[in-house]
């Protein structure tokens, strides 16, 4: 299912980035090809809310939040933010927990404790990046009051367009840094999680087991709340 909410001619990737984060969540496994996704057999919804320049509006974002609340979405990841409240996001946040869907989205990049919309607002989960000492990455917005969890987000490889696009790194596959790789590795836990009968009751029952089962790694408290997201930990018996 895909749809373009922008002002761009075309629904395919002509940035790049969405193809990267898509494919941290749910690029194909077991393939010997390129990388393996977070979720094994998860379906991913194309919602285009940014235009073939990274950059959109909060109109368009919004309207791509309730097309997937309102097409079963069970996760909707937001690899995007801006520094300006919008009661219209905050609305279509709100709209998509009222309907059960898990709301992820990042942080931000400031490397500062100013707030990123949607990712500050109550009913997403905001998600801080980590590097590979399990550290704070330094360009990751933090603070403990607004920000829940922490994810790998730094040189991660994924998936990038097979066709010329924006960011120009290699086609099909190359590295990327940003709250916007940790904020899928983070979706890609609440999909699994929302496959475990035990705990995919509600929005809320999978939100309290991501966070819950967050390793509680240095800088939880500080830089984020929960802690560094943890598969293996969400989805044990």
């Amino acid at each position: 299912l895909q749809k373009n909410f922008t002002d761009s001619p075309t629904i395919d990737d002509l940035y790049g980035h969405g193809t990267h984060v898509g494919g941290i969540v749910a690029a194909i496994t077991n393939n010997n090809t390129g990388v393996a996704g977070g979720c094994l057999n998860c379906k991913l919804m194309n919602g285009k809310v940014l235009n073939d320049s990274g950059s959109g509006a909060y109109s368009w974002v919004a309207n791509g939040i309730t097309w997937a609340a309102d097409n079963n979405a069970k996760v909707i990841n937001m690899s995007l933010g801006g520094n300006v409240k919008s009661r219209t996001l905050e609305n279509a946040v709100n709209y998509a927990w009222n309907k059960g869907v898990v709301v992820v989205a990042a942080a931000g990049n400031s490397g500062n404790p100013s707030k990123t919309y949607p990712a500050a607002y109550t009913n997403a989960i905001a998600v801080a990046a980590t590097n590979n000492k399990d550290q704070k990455a330094s360009f990751s917005s933090y603070g403990a009051k607004w920000v829940d969890v922490a994810a790998p987000g730094e040189n991660i490889f994924s998936t990038f367009p097979n066709h010329s696009y924006k960011i120009n790194k290699s086609l099909g596959y190359d590295f990327g840094s940003g709250t916007s790789m940790a904020t899928p590795m983070t979706s890609a836990v609440a999909a699994l999680i929302w496959s475990v009968p035990a705990y995919n009751t509600s929005a809320v029952s999978v939100r309290n087991r991501l966070e819950t089962t967050a390793d509680k790694i240095t800088g939880t408290g500080t830089y984020w709340s929960a802690g560094r997201v943890n598969a293996a930990n969400a989805v044990a018996p």
